[in-house]
């Protein structure tokens, strides 16, 4: 069995080479160009540096390597110089252009980098205690690991994820908190969790799938309905992990079952219910809780309506949950969502809708203001039809 090579980062200092372990927290590959710097580089220096694709390795102050980060940002976030005027963009070129802006911001400021020991800790002066973050997000660090370098956005983001994993997310429906591992979605926009709790269940209603587990919070909120036994699947095994904690903590051990699955339990039982919140923009993530949100292709929702009808008992009903701000954004439209649930032998007999209350749908200066004003999120609920 091969064992897949430690990732290293490498550059030049004082005429040596050095090198260290490099950690990724969105798996991407080291930087190739490296510079040390301190506290006496000026932050129109280092984004001139960052913009042009060159990593800055850390050395001074901690805490001025944050607000490094912040002066770099503020930097990235200036518009464009505007030429000429041009014609609006359509809702999808708007969607591109904001992607190409989003990535070509996280490109830039995840180029300042510090480094960190083999436990864990933050090898500066005044370096924050990060090592209970490193290990919720990044595992145990091995007895035998080396000192490592990542960059300072990628740990303030596994910092974030641990806060919101120790307090939690109120989720009114369930009346109870649900802790998101790092990587994983939080349910902080409830919407799509008080469909699920709205919708009236099928009779019988004995066993639920829920695909695409995540944090597992429709897995407890279908066993809180009284349903005897719930399947929550998933590939990702921070998701898995995450439900199963959150079913244990929740109490609902002896209903609900995580399961690693790619769509279906392994099984070939049917179920009286099954859920899916798929991810709900047909583009490419960039990072590992992004994959919650774009699926490239629709690949999964394809999936999911292409086998599901085989899954279900004939008294049965498919419970898709999905925003419309694709079709608002040009990406996808709503014949094709309903081609695709047609050619599933599906039909639609019921559907519940909902308008999404998260602050982007009142931010006027965001580029996709206009789609996500617009947006609906639907319960849509199926059914297998009849074959001739």
């Amino acid at each position: 069995m091969s064992v897949e090579p430690i990732p290293t980062i490498r550059w030049q200092q004082n005429d040596t080479q050095h090198e260290a372990r490099w950690i990724s927290e969105a798996g991407l590959p080291a930087p190739e160009r490296v510079v040390v710097a301190d506290d006496t580089l000026s932050a129109d220096a280092a984004f001139r540096l960052c913009r042009d694709g060159t990593a800055i390795l850390w050395q001074g102050d901690y805490q001025n390597a944050r607000n490094l980060l912040q002066a770099l940002a503020r930097r990235a976030d200036r518009p464009p110089r505007r030429g000429n005027k041009t014609a609006a963009p359509t809702a999808a070129e708007a969607f591109a252009q904001h992607r190409q802006s989003q990535g070509r911001r996280a490109g830039i400021l995840s180029n300042l980098l510090i480094p960190l020991t083999a436990d864990y800790r933050i090898a500066l002066r005044r370096g924050q205690d990060v090592v209970e973050a490193c290990t919720a997000g990044l595992g145990p660090a091995h007895p035998e690991a080396s000192d490592a370098v990542i960059s300072l956005r990628g740990l303030l983001a596994l910092v974030s994820a641990y806060e919101w994993r120790k307090k939690g997310a109120f989720v009114t429906a369930l009346d109870a908190r649900i802790h998101p591992h790092f990587g994983v979605f939080s349910p902080v926009r409830g919407e799509y969790v008080d469909l699920v709790a709205q919708a009236p269940l099928p009779q019988p209603c004995n066993l639920a799938f829920d695909i695409g587990v995540g944090s597992g919070v429709l897995s407890c909120l279908l066993a809180k309905r009284g349903i005897a036994k719930v399947i929550g699947t998933d590939l990702d095994p921070r998701a898995l992990a995450c439900a199963q904690e959150n079913v244990h903590r929740l109490g609902f051990n002896t209903q609900v079952a995580i399961e690693a699955a790619d769509l279906f339990p392994a099984s070939a039982v049917k179920a009286d219910l099954i859920v899916c919140n798929p991810p709900w923009l047909p583009a490419t993530p960039t990072s590992p809780v992004e994959a919650a949100v774009y699926d490239p292709n629709s690949q999964m929702l394809r999936a999911f309506l292409s086998g599901v009808a085989d899954r279900l008992a004939p008294t049965g009903e498919v419970w898709l949950i999905l925003s419309d701000l694709a079709e608002h954004l040009g990406l996808r439209t709503r014949d094709e969502l309903l081609g695709w649930i047609q050619t599933a032998h599906l039909i639609v007999v019921g559907r519940i809708d909902t308008k999404p209350h998260h602050p982007k749908t009142r931010d006027t200066t965001d580029a996709l203001h206009k789609a996500r004003a617009a947006e609906i999120t639907s319960l849509w609920r199926l059914k297998t039809a009849v074959r001739h």
